[in-house]
């Protein structure tokens, strides 16, 4: 088993930038794929950037593309995502997820572990 903690959400302006941060602790993190996901209120949880082992393969969402980098430090056992000209529409609870078998497009449903959760609220 694998345990997920997301750090580096708050209140930012639109335009500006923030960086999530999933550590893991249990079973070594360079074996799995790591998502971010994002639910707003009243919003299905949508995949946003996914990574697999090695870096070998990287997703992104459409809407996020260009201005999203999802990136892996597998001697820290963290995964992150940059987050760059932040917009109102970027505000949700974000969501680090982990998977031995996902690959990089993989929906929710086949993750098995994900972290509590951390708000990101963009102001305009």
């Amino acid at each position: 088993q694998v345990q997920l903690a997301e750090s580096g959400g708050g209140l930012v302006q639109a335009g500006g930038s923030l960086r999530l941060s999933c550590a893991a602790s249990g079973r070594t993190f360079s074996d799995y794929t790591v998502g971010w996901f994002r639910q707003a209120p009243g919003k299905e949880r949508e995949l946003v950037a996914a990574i697999t082992l090695a870096i070998r393969d990287t997703y992104y969402a459409d809407s996020v593309k260009g201005r999203f980098t999802i990136s892996r430090d597998n001697a820290k056992n963290s995964v992150y995502l940059q987050m760059n000209s932040l917009k109102p529409e970027d505000t949700a609870v974000y969501y680090c997820a982990a998977d031995r078998w996902a690959v990089a497009r993989s929906t929710s449903d086949k993750y098995d572990f994900w972290g509590q959760g951390t708000q990101v609220t963009v102001s305009s």
